[in-house]
C-alpha cells in the first residue's frame, strides 16, 4: 500500500507499485494454496490477463458475477462467512486475502482474519481505494514481524489481537 494507505490508486491502478529485487515472491506464494478476491480486483486482474496463479485456487467473492460465466473459478455470492470458515478449517496451506479493501473490511470485521501482511511502498497517492475503507469498528494489531528493503519498501506483519 502506499504510506497514506491507498491499495490502488483512484482509477484501481497499481502502476506506482515498485518491485524490490530482495523480495522473494517464490518463497511468499509457496506458503499459500488459496487466494480470496474481491470482484474489481479480480476484475482488474482479468484485463491485465493474470486472473490466476499457478498451484493456487482462486475465491471471488462477488455479488454480481455468475459461476457459469467462471468456471475455472470459484464464485461466491452469499455466506460469505460460511465459505470463509470452511476454507479455513479444510486441509491445506494458509489462505491470501490478496484483493479487496471492503472485503478485507468486511472479513475483518468478521473475525475471519488472522494476520495483516502489508508492504508499504515509498509514494503518497492522495486519494484511491483505502486498505480498510469504512470499517465498523477498530482492529487492532500486534507487530509480529518486519524487514526494510533497499527501494525504501517496508514490510510490516500484525497478527489480529
Amino acid at each position: 500500500m502506499s504510506l497514506d494507505g491507498y491499495i490502488a490508486g483512484p482509477g484501481g491502478e497499481a502502476d506506482w507499485i515498485t518491485m524490490d529485487p530482495e523480495i522473494d515472491f517464490t518463497a511468499i506464494f509457496s506458503q499459500f494454496d488459496t487466494i480470496l478476491v474481491g470482484r474489481r480486483t479480480f476484475d482488474t486482474m482479468v484485463a491485465a490477463g493474470r486472473a490466476s496463479m499457478p498451484g493456487m485456487k482462486t475465491v471471488v467473492f462477488s455479488r454480481t458475477l455468475r459461476q457459469e460465466d467462471y468456471s475455472e473459478f470459484a464464485i461466491v455470492t452469499d455466506s460469505q462467512r460460511e465459505t470463509l470458515a470452511a476454507l479455513k478449517a479444510g486441509p491445506g496451506k494458509d489462505i491470501w486475502l490478496f484483493g479487496g479493501g471492503s472485503l478485507f473490511a468486511s472479513l475483518a470485521e468478521d473475525g475471519l482474519v488472522d494476520t495483516v501482511e502489508v508492504s508499504i511502498v515509498p509514494i503518497l497517492l492522495g486519494a484511491g481505494v483505502p486498505l480498510l475503507p469504512n470499517a465498523a469498528s477498530r482492529i487492532k494489531l500486534s507487530l509480529t514481524a518486519h524487514r526494510v528493503y533497499g527501494t525504501g519498501i517496508v514490510s510490516l506483519e500484525y497478527a489480529i489481537t
